[in-house]
């Protein structure tokens, strides 16, 4: 039973899925801290008010809603860079070293693409026989 969870786990597109929402989310944090954080200060600008800290009043002083908050907006920033660290020493560098002593290639370069000569679409893997778009038979490499 815990030798088919480990396949389960061990699985390349499962940790592809999971790196892809882990990095979402910390893209998520980031956006949303400068839109609290930068646009939206600009946007209720026209509304009108006194906030310390690394930024500008862009209203009346005291005004939260239009203080320009370049702090918050640095620290999300520096959150999402530490928090992708820690997710590339911790979960897919040992994740790659694992796959490559079972003899898989994860996240690795893609190989040599060619361009399809009927619809000219550049995506083609290299050995490809037939093409991905239009179904045209390839030349032979």
């Amino acid at each position: 039973m815990l030798k088919g969870f480990k396949n389960f786990i061990m699985r390349g597109d499962i940790v592809t899925v999971a790196v892809g929402l882990i990095i979402a989310l910390a893209m998520s944090t980031l956006i949303k801290a400068f839109t609290d954080f930068v646009v939206n200060p600009v946007i209720t600008r026209a509304q009108g008010g006194h906030s310390m800290g690394l930024g500008w009043q862009l209203g009346r002083t005291g005004n939260r809603a239009t203080y320009l908050d370049l702090g918050a907006f640095l620290s999300a920033v520096v959150y999402f860079l530490i928090f992708m660290a820690v997710v590339y020493f911790l979960i897919v560098v040992p994740y790659k070293h694992v796959q490559a002593r079972r003899g898989l290639v994860v996240f690795g370069d893609p190989g040599p693409l060619k361009t399809c000569p009927a619809c000219l679409s550049e995506d083609l893997p290299e050995r490809a026989r037939k093409c991905l778009h239009c179904g045209t038979e390839q030349p032979a490499v």
